[in-house]
């Protein structure tokens, strides 16, 4: 019965329209109603338990990275690196769609975000690709695609929330970020696959090869904002930075280039970015303070061996619990904002998962990229409304326009889930 309190009320509160923090919150206490067990004193331990929640230095990574991020989405960055991405790979088959995927390949390693991916570029992306003479339904659809790039490589906030979700395991949020960077290029490929294979068959244009003299003007052009991935991947996978350190140094960075080197952020540009980063940053860290109560009752009552006994009780086989695992996450994707499912979900499911003898690292990769691609699915996809808005299309038009790159991304879940190795390659698992 107190698996249908924590997960079904939760549901109802979601339906009627409450906000996250505060559905986690309100269940949280119905729970303990129920169990006979509330008093001033668990009133006192369930606050306590919030402020614990946020309590963390790992967690300040989150304001950084969103800082980092939207200082490279202004000015001339992102058309930098758009326009060495064509130079390039625009002569490849499918052209500026190949263009738009390493170029969110490239802006990951800024904004570990999809939504400011498809917002961000998307803009520049699709109008070149109409100049070309692409449809629009195709460009806006590719736009919103390989906008889920960004958060599996790093930096990503979703991997830093599964790693804080997850702490009481032992996972590694430095191994998370890192085991990211090979799923995430598995993704662009199989990606660049269907645009080829589209592309091909619809006659779309690709651009000539550039000269060398001329890839080396664009490449000068965008070395300084090319660094800012080198400098995080680099650093985490050296071990010279954590995670939260390689948030700070990046935000560091971004605010030199923008503001010392481009010289195109002054002041009161620079004052108003603070404030949408710490608006934002406040928004996740009341998530973060509420799904920790809940995770503390869900412990309390014992709600994750519930789930485990239940998944045993269906088959003892790993695959099949990866099967049941991704079905569900996907479903939970399209309803659920990503951020919240992982801190609400990966406190339950981890503990199954590692009992079935997964590596917690994978089955974070595992959860994240499901997530991804409920940004992609109605009625939540918010990957498809930024970029329907970018793109000027109708919310039907935008989902044909998107319908097709669902097989490279179900290709690459089965791909993450199946083989370990792309995950743990880097990490030395």
């Amino acid at each position: 019965m107190l698996v249908a309190v924590f997960v079904g009320l939760l549901l109802i509160l979601f339906l009627l329209g409450f906000a996250v923090p505060y559905a986690l919150m309100t269940t949280s206490v119905v729970a303990m109603l129920y169990s006979g067990s509330f008093s001033l004193t668990s009133m006192g331990t369930m606050a306590q338990k919030m402020a614990a929640g946020v309590n963390s230095f790992t967690l300040l990574a989150i304001p950084f990275f969103l800082l980092a991020g939207k200082l490279m989405n202004v000015g001339s960055i992102t058309r930098r690196i758009f326009n060495f991405c064509g130079a390039l790979v625009g002569w490849i088959p499918g052209g500026l769609g190949q263009v738009n995927i390493l170029a969110s390949v490239v802006f990951a390693g800024m904004s570990g975000s999809a939504v400011a991916d498809a917002a961000g570029l998307g803009t520049i992306e699709i109008a070149a690709m109409k100049d070309d003479g692409f449809d629009t339904e195709f460009a806006a659809g590719i736009t919103a695609a390989s906008s889920t790039i960004g958060p599996i490589i790093p930096p990503s906030i979703p991997l830093i929330m599964f790693g804080c979700a997850t702490s009481a395991f032992g996972v590694s949020i430095s191994d998370l970020l890192v085991g990211g960077i090979v799923p995430g290029v598995v993704c662009a490929i199989a990606l660049g696959v269907m645009v080829a294979v589209i592309s091909l068959r619809r006659h779309y244009p690709r651009r000539k090869l550039p000269g060398l003299i001329e890839l080396l003007r664009l490449f000068g052009q965008a070395f300084m904002s090319l660094l800012t991935p080198v400098i995080l991947i680099g650093g985490i996978l050296s071990g010279v930075f954590t995670a939260t350190e390689a948030a700070s140094v990046a935000a560091l960075y971004a605010m030199i280039l923008v503001c010392l080197v481009y010289r195109e952020v002054g002041l009161k540009d620079l004052v108003r970015t603070f404030k949408e980063v710490c608006g934002e940053a406040a928004a996740i860290m009341l998530v973060v303070a509420a799904s920790t109560l809940y995770g503390f009752m869900l412990t309390k009552f014992q709600i994750p061996t519930i789930v485990l006994n239940f998944f045993l009780s269906v088959s003892s086989s790993k695959y099949v619990f990866l099967l049941m695992i991704n079905v569900f996450l996907l479903f939970v994707g399209c309803f659920m904002e990503s951020n919240a499912a992982i801190l609400i979900m990966a406190p339950i499911l981890t503990p199954a998962a590692i009992s079935f003898g997964v590596n917690p690292v994978h089955f974070g990769l595992i959860m994240v990229f499901n997530l991804m691609c409920g940004l992609l699915t109605p009625p939540v996809g918010m990957c498809l409304y930024a970029t329907s808005r970018v793109a000027g299309l109708s919310f039907e038009r935008m989902l044909k326009g998107a319908l097709p790159f669902y097989v490279p991304l179900f290709i690459t879940l089965v791909i993450i889930t199946m083989v370990p190795w792309v995950t743990l390659c880097l990490i030395g698992g």
